[in-house]
């Protein structure tokens, strides 16, 4: 219908030129004629996107307090109707408000319930003509504010945020305090008792390299192996910690871990036990001795999620 006005208005325009230009006047014609013309090119991109749309793999690079949410990952339908909210959840729900499509947004790291993130990456693909920049400005706008995007670029199609991940990175807050800041009761384990931090170092010498970490796995866990890689361990006492532009003083243990990849509660498996070393109810080599017997039940406590941070992956 839109090709035939087009048609029949360049007819009645060529009739009517010489008039319109004769009387130097706005041909009402040659105008509809724009018009129609500016429609029809307008209608045939659209349709043209429609019938070759390209999907677009959108990556995040997210932040968040993870005090409030049930963890990273999406639970499944019988758990989700008890109202329990997820990060990933939130993040699918508020993308289909944007683009009006459902999109599963994969995460590097599936953190725990209460454990918070510096560096989360995490992609989706869509074929929404909106660009990486304004889904972040939109995102960030309907999101709570403990939840943010930091970075939003397009990637790879291939890009995979947990199959490409090189490295993983986490670190665990302890204030070795009786009384701790009331600042820091979401972000740090309080341990009331003074931990040997030589013994600790001894005990986390022995983490680094290629071993075997089923003494240090949380139950449930899926993993295909439990062989992991550690590249990096570090702990150190710290006097001072800034925070709000405070310095917040006082007795507070960092651990710092980074390798390959990590299997449920590892990290917080393996700070229990080193804490359980520094109160002196374990001896150092007992992280050797757990690699060899393989018993969860040799190990120590699982930390609470509330000191552990994602700090960041590496591609």
């Amino acid at each position: 219908m839109l090709s035939l006005w087009i048609f029949l208005s360049a007819i009645l325009m060529r009739v009517s030129w010489k008039r319109c230009d004769y009387t130097r006047s706005v041909c009402p014609v040659r105008y509809l004629f724009l018009v129609a013309l500016k429609s029809y090119s307008l209608d045939l991109k659209l349709r043209l996107n429609e019938n070759h749309k390209v999907m677009k793999n959108i990556r995040f690079l997210i932040e968040y307090d993870g005090t409030n949410y049930h963890g990273w990952q999406e639970q499944n339908l019988a758990i989700s109707q008890k109202n329990i909210i997820t990060i990933q959840g939130i993040l699918q729900g508020k993308l289909k408000t944007i683009t009006g499509q459902d999109a599963k947004v994969i995460g590097s790291s599936r953190t725990d319930a209460g454990v918070h993130a510096f560096g989360q990456v995490a992609s989706f693909l869509t074929d929404s003509y909106l660009e990486a920049e304004v889904l972040q400005r939109a995102l960030n706008s309907l999101l709570p504010e403990d939840i943010r995007i930091l970075n939003a670029e397009e990637v790879n199609e291939t890009f995979h945020p947990r199959y490409d991940a090189v490295s993983k990175s986490y670190f665990y807050l302890i204030s070795n305090m009786s009384i701790s800041s009331a600042f820091l009761y979401r972000y740090a384990w309080r341990v009331r008792h003074r931990l040997d931090l030589d013994s600790m170092k001894e005990a986390g010498s022995l983490l680094y390299g290629r071993h075997d970490f089923s003494a240090f796995r949380g139950a449930g866990c899926g993993a295909k192996t439990t062989e992991r890689y550690i590249s990096f361990f570090n702990i150190e006492r710290l006097e001072r910690i800034d925070f709000m532009t405070a310095g917040l003083r006082g007795d507070f243990i960092k651990i710092r871990i980074e390798a390959n990849a990590f299997l449920r509660y590892m990290v917080r498996n393996i700070v229990g036990t080193l804490v359980d070393i520094g109160r002196g109810k374990m001896a150092a080599h007992a992280i050797s001795d757990a690699f060899e017997l393989k018993d969860r039940r040799k190990t120590g406590p699982t930390a609470p999620a509330t000191g552990l941070f994602l700090e960041a992956i590496k591609y």
